[in-house]
């Protein structure tokens, strides 16, 4: 009895992040079977409040955005089946999938920016 491999994704990682913030993505290449669950790592350091993102950029196309966090629920929903967890106890935004398809075969960048707070001086004289 023959009986075929099943067909895998590879997963590229790359690190972003600006500034006093750093953001890791701890898995370089990430394998996993089509129809198998995906999770794709990513921790973040900062001592300030951050927006966090996700994008993809499949095969001979520009990046795309996943999704991103900015405040609020900590369960992100994004595009594709894509959904990203916000754990800031934890330090970590991890994007899942709950069936990972071939198509999903494509370079992902956990992304962070600081969000700044507009300070407004009340009372002041010009």
């Amino acid at each position: 009895m023959n009986v075929a491999p099943a067909p895998m994704l590879l997963i590229l990682f790359a690190l972003r992040g600006t500034g006093a913030q750093s953001v890791t993505q701890p898995d370089v290449h990430v394998t996993v079977s089509e129809g198998a669950p995906l999770e794709l790592r990513c921790n973040y350091s900062s001592s300030v409040s951050l927006y966090l993102f996700w994008y993809v950029r499949y095969p001979n196309q520009g990046l795309q955005l996943l999704l991103k966090y900015t405040s609020g629920n900590s369960l992100v929903p994004g595009i594709k089946g894509f959904k990203a967890e916000f754990r800031k106890n934890e330090t970590s935004f991890h994007l899942k999938k709950p069936s990972a398809h071939w198509s999903d075969s494509a370079e992902y960048f956990c992304a962070s920016r600081i969000r700044h707070v507009d300070v407004q001086h009340v009372g002041e004289s010009v």
